[in-house]
């Protein structure tokens, strides 16, 4: 049961004077009494600690829970959510090789593609990732890598993750996803074949705003690989506290998991009501256009959707933005504060545009939906709507 994922799985409550949570163990060196003890530790099959910026008990226990939840055999975590999704990519691609990737994914994973990739000689394809036909397109000799995101930032393109699953196997290719958006409790990608699953620990996992991590799921020779050589060598190391903090979290994620499915589509459908709203783009949503793909592959509602203001008018746009008094303005989600994200703050005051990603239009804002009262949230909406009306 995740239930005893979340609250017992790999926690040793007697080594540790029967303490309800897990200590931290923030040192980064481990003794030793003998030479042989020393030799096993450093040997790649041990699970004894030897130096943390290879493992750490804290961390381990961690690992361990966010695998279970993913049905994976083992996990990584790492410094944040770009470096896992950094480190999971460089792992499976050499200079000379070609990348395919959806279209519009999360704006560092884009960079990083665009602006990193082509130093080392790596081609990267981004190709709309409705159907499984355009990647089957985009399949070259050297392709090695499909890289999803189901659904995609800010537009929340769906992909058929068995379809591509097969695709990949019947041509030797590792298949990566970002399932941050839905969480692990929500989907989980190994199911139907996806080889490598990635998490922002900063978003639900944490659940508080009050820590940065990443988190790579796969089978045990794909992590053990990573761990020896692109984690260990590049060193980005989650900080013990950090991963504290992530046990923490996944204390109450089931709970704040379900909270948001119930809280959020009520967020919307007053939204997609609204005569001021354009259009809401939500996966969850009977309007949305891949509504059968998203109740396939996520198994309840999540926090995330972008709405589409009825004006291009930015005077309205941002007075909408800066009238809301219970949705705070922020880069991230996943914690409990309900935030938006407006589009138009990518824009300068001279209307250029100057972010390095494919832009949308200065109407679109994306919204995350946290713990708060819904009444509350949908009031603020209500609010700050009719100021612009």
């Amino acid at each position: 049961m995740k239930k005893n994922i979340l609250n017992q799985l790999a926690e040793d409550k007697e080594s540790y004077f029967n303490a309800a949570i897990p200590p931290i163990f923030s040192n980064s060196n481990f003794l030793f009494s003998n030479v042989n003890d020393m030799r096993e530790a450093m040997s790649s099959k041990s699970s004894n600690p030897f130096y943390t910026r290879g493992s750490n008990p804290t961390t381990s226990i961690l690992e361990k829970k966010v695998a279970a939840l993913e049905g994976t055999e083992k996990a990584i975590a790492l410094s944040s959510g770009m470096a896992a999704i950094s480190t999971a990519i460089l792992s499976q691609v050499s200079s000379g090789e070609h990348i395919i990737s959806i279209k519009r994914p999360y704006t560092g994973t884009d960079r990083f593609m665009k602006e990193i990739l082509p130093k080392l000689n790596i081609e990267v394809s981004f190709v709309d990732g409705s159907t499984t036909e355009n990647f089957s397109k985009a399949i070259q000799d050297n392709t090695k890598v499909i890289y999803l995101e189901s659904p995609n930032s800010w537009t929340y393109q769906m992909q058929d993750l068995d379809m591509i699953s097969k695709l990949a196997k019947e041509n030797k290719i590792i298949t990566i996803i970002d399932n941050s958006y839905s969480s692990p409790i929500n989907c989980n990608p190994s199911k139907w074949g996806i080889d490598i699953i990635i998490h922002s620990a900063t978003k639900y996992i944490g659940g508080h705003a009050n820590a940065m991590g990443g988190i790579i799921c796969g089978s045990n020779n794909i992590i053990e690989s990573i761990n020896n050589r692109e984690f260990k060598l590049i060193g980005s190391v989650l900080s013990p506290f950090n991963s504290w903090l992530f046990i923490n979290g996944l204390r109450t994620l089931n709970i704040r998991m379900k909270y948001i499915s119930e809280s959020a589509p009520l967020v919307v459908k007053f939204l997609e009501d609204h005569e001021l709203v354009e259009s809401v783009i939500y996966p969850h949503s009977e309007k949305f256009n891949q509504f059968e793909l998203a109740k396939k592959y996520i198994k309840k509602p999540c926090g995330q959707f972008t709405i589409v203001l009825k004006t291009d008018k930015k005077y309205k746009i941002e007075k909408f933005c800066n009238n809301l008094s219970n949705f705070f303005m922020g880069a991230s989600w996943g914690g409990h504060e309900s935030l938006i994200f407006p589009e138009i703050s990518r824009y300068n005051n001279n209307s250029e545009y100057y972010s390095k990603t494919d832009f949308l239009p200065h109407n679109y804002i994306r919204f995350y939906i946290g713990l708060e009262d819904t009444d509350l949230l949908i009031n603020d909406l209500k609010k700050s709507l009719e100021s612009i009306g």
